[in-house]
């Protein structure tokens, strides 16, 4: 009996068990909702950035190869428009065309170049001999011999010309265009009518008069020139010889520099601080002859010998004043110390009308000539200091008028 209760028992137990496994609910975890509609959502997005990317790129390179082509299409518009140029045995011409001037045929420039003779020669100097090149009779110019480098030189050269060639400005001579040669350069540049402030200055006939308010716009146009080539051009240019004969003279003698980056043409090295000394003596300025490192404050001195010439009439190293050991600029000095600075003055001037302002510009000059070049004026500040001067000319000629 008692093993059949035992027996009863485990299987109501087992049945009480299998009811209770029966009735239990049994929880799975459920899928996270909407699963596939997120997966299939980023794979749009993928696949809408890949879209975007290939977009993009297509359009950068769209957007290069125009550019390319502008690039290309306007250096063939400059070699069509900027410049002529004809290939010759050993070298070639080139010609730059000017927008308002005329410009003669290339190769009958070339046929003329070639053509030159030493009856040509108009001029020499530190940089080479010049020529007159008359080509018909609207164009005639001027032809500067130069020496011819290396090959590395000659295409350094070549690339610094076409630089200077696009330098354009009132009071600056313009390059006309270059021609090269198996054994040297010419540099072709508009001929100035009136030579330079030096032939004017010193060569002029005796009857033939050089008045103060013509010396006094001259030496602005030259401040004009220069302040463009040191502040407002690019690359900006030190001209290393400033001097009265690069001043050239127009048809109105008006003012214009020239002989700017001939310097940099003829060095081998290409550094500002040279072993050979550019310029003239007379016009150099003291820390460039002890350095050798053009600066634009050694262009400012310069200058400021040059506005003593006009005022005096005499030359840097005047003969009477060299056997004096004296330059012009310590001869000056030496009258204004001794406040007689009126004897310094060029005896066609001797006119006390403009004695005043004649003084206001051996000033100016003294500053361009100070010692130390850190309190040098700038050719800008000098070009300011100039018209003041000339306005204030203009201004007494109108009260002078009005009485």
């Amino acid at each position: 009996m008692g093993l059949e209760r035992d027996v009863v028992e485990a299987i109501s137990s087992h049945m009480i068990g299998r009811r209770l496994l029966l009735n239990r609910k049994i929880e799975i975890p459920a899928a996270a909702p909407y699963a596939g509609l997120q997966l299939a959502h980023q794979a749009a997005k993928n696949k809408a950035f890949s879209l975007g990317v290939i977009i993009a790129l297509c359009i950068i390179a769209f957007l290069a190869t125009k550019i390319l082509l502008g690039v290309l299409l306007y250096w063939r518009w400059v070699r069509t428009h900027r410049f002529c140029e004809i290939s010759v045995s050993g070298g070639r011409m080139v010609v730059f065309k000017t927008t308002g001037k005329s410009t003669p045929p290339t190769k009958l420039i070339l046929k003329k170049t070639q053509s030159l003779t030493k009856s040509d020669i108009i001029g020499s100097g530190g940089y080479g001999v010049v020529y007159r090149l008359i080509v018909d009779e609207n164009n005639v110019f001027a032809v500067k011999k130069l020496p011819r480098g290396n090959h590395d030189q000659q295409r350094g050269f070549e690339r610094e010309v076409e630089t200077l060639s696009d330098i354009k400005h009132r009071n600056v001579v313009a390059l006309r265009g270059y021609y090269t040669a198996s054994h040297f350069n010419l540099l072709i540049y508009d001929l100035m009518s009136n030579g330079s402030l030096e032939s004017v200055l010193y060569e002029r006939p005796p009857e033939v008069p050089f008045e103060w308010p013509l010396r006094l716009n001259i030496a602005i146009g030259a401040a004009c020139g220069l302040a463009y080539l040191h502040h407002d051009c690019i690359p900006h240019i030190i001209h290393r010889d400033i001097k009265s004969s690069n001043i050239l003279l127009d048809d109105d003698l008006e003012a214009h520099v020239s002989d700017f980056g001939l310097a940099n043409l003829l060095e081998e090295n290409k550094s500002h601080a040279t072993t050979v000394i550019a310029g003239t003596l007379g016009y150099l300025a003291p820390e460039y002859v002890e350095t050798g490192k053009a600066t634009r404050q050694g262009d400012v001195y310069s200058f400021g010998v040059v506005l003593l010439e006009l005022v005096t009439g005499k030359r840097p190293r005047d003969d009477d004043l060299v056997k004096k050991g004296q330059n012009l600029v310590i001869w000056v000095r030496s009258l204004l110390d001794a406040g007689k600075i009126e004897e310094a003055f060029d005896d066609e001037l001797r006119d006390a009308s403009f004695d005043e302002e004649m003084k206001e510009v051996i000033c100016i000059a003294c500053q361009c000539l100070d010692s130390n070049p850190s309190y040098r004026p700038t050719m800008q500040q000098v070009l300011k200091m100039l018209e003041r001067v000339i306005l204030e000319v203009d201004y007494k000629s109108d009260d002078g008028l009005k009485g």
